[in-house]
């Protein structure tokens, strides 16, 4: 008997404080809350037009479900120069971020240095890349490498975060185990941390390198250069079947680069 009641207690789930439910509680209360109250402001009543205009929508969408492609190899070859931007600006992200996740971990650096690299990280990320670029062009023109330097700011802004981030989840054994030997905190980082972080790093940068190959089709808007001007040309002149092709050209692009960062994630775990 004794066994048997052990047995159904054993198999009753957790019951959670009462504060931790309260918590949850107003949480999910504020959440819901805000979608009522951003209901009307956001015109999610005008979600019934999609479906009243819907002709409208199949009429205007004709053109890009017959992609004209003649122009496919100036499409490949703008689209190639779009992912060298991506490139480069992640690699230059990467190099400022390594730095600043450093000094921005909490378990690193004393308060007075993390705070401070932690708020500079916040501007970078808040920052939309169309107005990075916009400054970058007046001391650089436009082209392609203002749309690197772009990149570069905010991709650099969110990989020092998530970078600081990972540094703050690191195993204590090994960095105790390297400073018992009198090693210098320089390397400590070297030899403790920057092992345990280095994969997730560059995960990290795989995953923001597709992010930038897609944003850098944005920046054509501001003379960035690469597919994002080619397409941003295309629908200022209403022609509509060059801009299918275009997008057809970006959606492989963008696949194929998801693919490949798979596989370069999966040799890493």
């Amino acid at each position: 008997m004794t066994l048997a009641v052990q047995g159904d207690a054993a198999l009753k789930p957790p019951v959670r404080p009462l504060g931790a439910r309260l918590f949850d509680l107003a949480v999910w209360g504020g959440v819901i809350t805000l979608l009522l109250i951003s209901f009307k402001p956001a015109h999610l009543e005008r979600a019934g037009l999609l479906f009243t205009n819907s002709q409208n929508m199949r009429e205007f969408g004709q053109d890009f479900l017959r992609p004209d492609f003649s122009l496919w190899q100036t499409y490949v070859e703008q689209m190639w120069l779009t992912i060298e931007m991506a490139l480069w600006g992640t690699a230059l992200a990467m190099i400022v971020a390594i730095p600043l996740g450093f000094l921005a971990a909490r378990n690193v650096t004393p308060p007075w240095i993390w705070f401070p690299v932690r708020r500079l990280l916040d501007l970078l990320r808040a920052v939309p890349d169309l107005v990075v670029g916009t400054v970058f062009i007046v001391a650089v023109g436009p082209g392609p490498f203002t749309g690197v330097l772009a990149i570069a700011v905010n991709t650099g802004g969110v990989l020092g975060k998530l970078f600081s981030e990972a540094i703050e989840q690191i195993e204590r054994g090994p960095v105790e185990g390297v400073r018992a030997t009198g090693a210098a905190p320089a390397h400590e980082l070297a030899w403790a941390v920057l092992p345990q972080v280095a994969p997730l790093w560059t995960s990290f940068g795989l995953y923001r390198f597709e992010a930038a190959a897609r944003s850098a089709t944005v920046l054509g808007l501001i003379g960035a250069g690469g597919i994002g001007q080619a397409l941003l040309d295309s629908i200022n002149g209403f022609n509509y079947s060059e801009t299918g092709a275009i997008v057809v050209v970006v959606v492989i692009a963008v696949s194929l680069i998801d693919v490949l960062s798979q596989i370069i994630r999966s040799r890493l775990t």
